[in-house]
């Protein structure tokens, strides 16, 4: 599903630079649940802006769903996005102004998808997250949880092979930090979805399947003496 060879990672302010990824090697196979653990600074954001296609890097090699992605074009790399990778954030990302609805619609009219196949997704969506009763409420109507929910409705209704997920508890209060990682698990259990979440909490990084450290921007397995996960 994804395989990550050598990838280096450089940003570059002037004369200083900061290598954010050294040498990440990782393979996560298909319907796997890894969570990756790491201090601020470590580089667990840009891990997973150069995993989504969201940022590029200097070396090595990176195959998504066996397709090598270094030297895509932008317009390429925009497509695997769009119909390969579901995103979940921290903060939610929601459009304020557009309803529940609306918003788990945007990537499925990016996509070009046609109306009537797109009001079938969004309601199936709509009720397998619990959110029927909500879809045409505005994000600022919603608590922290239903806010991501409706966020995890919005990565699911393309149908990704893959989702990220980038501290999806992080706002919440620790209840709706609880259902957020049920429903995270059963997305996994039950459709075999292939979720990468990076996350502070020992907790829930425990409920994944397999767990990796990120330090100075390198891959570390705790259960093996050696740096990345082999």
């Amino acid at each position: 599903m994804l395989d990550m060879r050598n990838v280096r990672k450089v940003y570059r302010a002037g004369l200083v630079e900061t290598e954010a990824l050294s040498g990440a090697t990782l393979k996560v196979n298909r319907g796997e649940f890894l969570a990756i653990m790491g201090p601020s600074g470590s580089g667990k954001t840009t891990f997973l802006s150069v995993a989504g296609l969201l940022d590029s890097f200097e070396e090595g090699d990176y195959w998504l769903d066996g397709e090598n992605v270094r030297h895509l074009s932008d317009q390429r790399l925009s497509k695997l996005r769009n119909q390969k990778l579901g995103f979940i954030f921290q903060s939610f990302n929601l459009i304020p102004d557009l309803d529940v609805f609306d918003n788990i619609d945007v990537p499925l009219r990016y996509r070009g998808m046609p109306a009537a196949e797109r009001d079938t997704r969004i309601e199936e969506t709509l009720a397998k997250l619990g959110l029927v009763a909500r879809m045409r409420h505005l994000p600022g109507q919603l608590s922290g949880g239903q806010q991501q929910r409706v966020a995890i409705a919005r990565a699911l209704v393309g149908r990704p092979q893959l989702l990220l997920a980038d501290e999806p508890t992080g706002n919440l209060d620790s209840a709706s930090a609880r259902q957020i990682m049920d429903l995270l698990a059963r997305i996994n259990s039950e459709e075999g979805m292939t979720i990468i979440m990076v996350t502070h909490d020992h907790e829930f990084a425990a409920r994944a399947h397999r767990k990796l450290h990120i330090l100075d921007g390198k891959l570390i397995d705790p259960n093996s003496s050696t740096s990345g996960p082999g």
